[in-house]
């Protein structure tokens, strides 16, 4: 919901979206998830998220958060990008604070300091992601089969 920087491109980047429009799809189920973040809204559609993961594709979410020690850094880049206000930079610097006390409550944590590192560490979460029971078409026929099987 949040206005488009003019580096950025509609349908690119991001869908922009009014609040009115935001609501809409937010009321009508048409979000996978949602949240306010530095007085924005942004989601995640469901109809392409849940086409994509029918198809046996794998979706990664990208959920935004800084370390203690890089908010210097954060808002550094947010200065040197110059498309944001002070009070837009302090906002998200303050949300940034914010969600790392919340550290705890994600599934996995991935701290993107070594380029090499965390890709390897993504590659590993999509591979154990993708041996979860529910991920595996056919496993119940497979293993009910395997029940069945009587022995010789």
């Amino acid at each position: 919901t949040r206005p488009r920087r003019g580096s950025e491109i509609e349908g690119v980047h991001y869908h922009f979206r009014t609040m009115r429009e935001f609501e809409r799809l937010r009321d009508s189920d048409a979000l996978l998830e949602w949240a306010e973040v530095h007085g924005n809204c942004y989601a995640t559609p469901r109809e392409p998220a849940e086409l994509a993961l029918s198809e046996g594709r794998d979706m990664l979410f990208d959920i935004d958060w800084q370390g203690a020690q890089q908010l210097k850094e954060l808002k550094a880049r947010l200065k040197r990008r110059a498309e944001d206000q002070e009070a837009v930079i302090e906002t998200r610097l303050k949300n940034a604070r914010n969600e790392i006390e919340h550290w705890k409550e994600y599934d996995f944590v991935i701290v993107n300091d070594d380029l090499d590192r965390a890709f390897a560490e993504v590659r590993g979460i999509v591979v154990a992601e993708r041996l979860r029971r529910d991920r595996r078409p056919g496993l119940f026929d497979f293993v009910s089969g395997l029940l069945d099987e009587k022995t010789g």
